[in-house]
């Protein structure tokens, strides 16, 4: 059974930086679309940062240059490193992964994964 346990959220002022891990217990790392998906209150969720089975990323535009997506296959566990922090970018994190997908054309789509993790609290005060 595939589970998916974030870790990492917290509160930080406005410039700083927090470092997302997502733990996977149940499969494998890597060769297959996970990422990053978020939710602030009262908006939908959002897709944040992905890598696939090639390991290209894909960032939402309002994260590029300060978000980076990473994998460590050893320890089964995907990382998000988040700069240069906003109070907009407060939110509920999660992780999220199908091993049965290698690419996806429109990698922010919810409905493309099938497992998702519960969740971690980041709140940017500014």
């Amino acid at each position: 059974q595939v589970q998916l346990t974030e870790s990492g959220g917290g509160s930080v002022q406005s410039g700083g930086s927090l470092t997302l891990a997502c733990e996977v217990s149940g499969y494998a790392v890597g060769g297959y679309c996970l990422g990053w998906f978020r939710q602030a209150p009262g908006k939908e969720r959002e897709g944040v940062a992905i890598l696939d089975g090639n390991s290209m990323t894909t960032y939402a535009d309002s994260v590029k240059g300060r978000f980076t997506i990473s994998l460590d296959k050893a320890k089964k566990t995907v990382y998000l490193r988040m700069d240069s922090l906003k109070p907009e970018d407060t939110a509920v994190y999660y992780c999220a992964e199908d091993p049965r997908k290698y690419w996806l054309a429109r990698p922010f789509t919810l409905r493309e994964y099938h497992y998702w993790g519960e969740g971690t609290q980041v709140t940017v005060s500014s």
